[in-house]
């Protein structure tokens, strides 16, 4: 089947037939593959073991490693993606030093991509595209994000006059936290229900670390860290995930004072944690992957990109996946897992329970209120996650999905292979 007749039957218009899972779940040669998923740890802004290491650093570790456990040869890839958010200049000198730092060749292209909290998703999407146009055929998909040093007002950019002046365009600039807890007023969403949700993320990401699922998917890695304490600038290996914590409840954190309003429901607590890491992602088409005995981990299937007023922003996911199902005629009950991005209890819960998705597919892992959010690498590091839960359940179909600043979503269709 060539790429073109695949690309019309996974958009359901091949001879007037809808796409199903069983469609989907069908094999082909020109089936965009992930051929590895890896990431660093996630560890907290500002106090974690990882605030003193750049974001071209991260970078740097993360493509090396995903040479050494993927086994493609660095001259095969030809151009990176990467997400990022917060980085002067977008970060793509620096980055483009940490791919060659990493051992690709010159002849290997990079550029930097900015989605806002999609901008690791949209990297790999866009790497996607470029193979399934035939413009590649090896891809990275990336994101990376160091908030200790990049995150605070300064990275928030003054508006022009004339957008100023514009009623709905000045709305980008309100609060993320300050629109969520508007929205969760607005919707009527407790804080109780999203303290629930919170402490549930939690003790589901605390019940995988124990279980070490994640031994797949971080790179441990050696780095500078000052200690707050003494000053003392030492070296330490970082291994795991810093955000998870020990006996969170409803309860405790039901003592914590809100952020963005005196009588408001969103605090610290049920909120995405402020973060830093890297993420990043193979991509090639399964005939390749085959002729170059690279893994396969699964299939990306199809993505979507949604707008929606910016004081809406929290609501994307509740968009753009309905959107992802139409377009490959799939319904809720036929996804496995949906990672949906945790920026805010009140978003994530009420996006979920407006779409009927059943808690239980949600997040099965936890999500960004214990893992953290640091933002250009989220959306690649929800493709790792998803492939490597839906493996464990024995799952097949899955959806990465988040809000985006400013007002919009994205979600992705996945297929693990196993």
């Amino acid at each position: 089947m060539s790429a073109q007749a695949r690309l019309e039957q996974v958009s359901g218009h091949l001879r007037g037939k809808k796409t199903s899972r069983d469609a989907i779940l069908e094999k082909h040669p020109d089936d965009i593959v992930v051929a590895c998923a890896v990431r660093t740890p996630f560890t907290r802004g500002g106090r974690g073991l990882l605030k003193d290491t750049p974001a071209q650093d991260l970078l740097a570790h993360i493509l090396q490693a995903l040479i050494s456990r993927s086994g493609v040869d660095p001259s095969l890839v030809e151009d990176i993606a990467v997400g990022s958010v917060l980085a002067p200049g977008g970060g793509a000198t620096e980055f483009r030093a940490a791919a060659l730092v990493a051992g690709f060749p010159a002849t290997t292209a990079l550029r930097s991509v900015n989605r806002q909290c999609s901008s690791g998703l949209q990297a790999i999407v866009d790497v996607a595209n470029q193979i399934k146009a035939g413009m590649i055929e090896v891809g990275i998909g990336a994101g990376v994000e160091s908030m200790s040093s990049q995150y605070g007002p300064a990275a928030v950019s003054e508006f022009s006059p004339l957008l100023d002046s514009h009623p709905v365009a000045k709305t980008c600039k309100v609060p993320m936290g300050v629109l969520s807890e508007q929205m969760a007023q607005d919707l009527h969403i407790t804080r109780t229900a999203q303290d629930t949700f919170a402490a549930s993320s939690y003790q589901k990401a605390l019940d995988a670390q124990r279980a070490s699922h994640f031994a797949d998917e971080i790179v441990p890695l050696t780095v500078k860290w000052e200690d707050p304490k003494s000053g003392e600038m030492k070296e330490v290996v970082v291994e795991k995930d810093d955000g998870v914590r020990e006996g969170i409840t409803a309860e405790s954190l039901g003592k914590i004072r809100p952020a963005f309003a005196e009588e408001g429901s969103i605090h610290a607590g049920n909120a995405s944690q402020i973060s830093d890491g890297a993420s990043a992602v193979l991509l090639t088409k399964r005939s390749t992957a085959h002729r170059l005995s690279l893994p396969i981990l699964g299939t990306y299937i199809s993505s979507t990109i949604v707008g929606l007023p910016p004081l809406l922003m929290g609501l994307g996911p509740l968009h753009a996946i309905p959107k992802l199902l139409s377009k490959t005629s799939l319904q809720i009950a036929d996804i496995d897992v949906f990672e949906i991005n945790e920026a805010f209890a009140s978003q994530c819960l009420h996006c979920a329970q407006e779409l009927g998705i059943p808690a239980e597919k949600v997040n099965p892992a936890g999500g960004a209120i214990a893992w953290g959010h640091p933002l250009g690498a989220t959306g690649a590091r929800q493709v790792g996650t998803l492939l490597g839960g839906l493996k464990r359940k024995k799952g097949r179909v899955g959806v990465t999905s988040m809000c985006i600043g400013t007002g919009m979503g994205m979600a992705a269709l996945w297929v693990a292979e196993y």
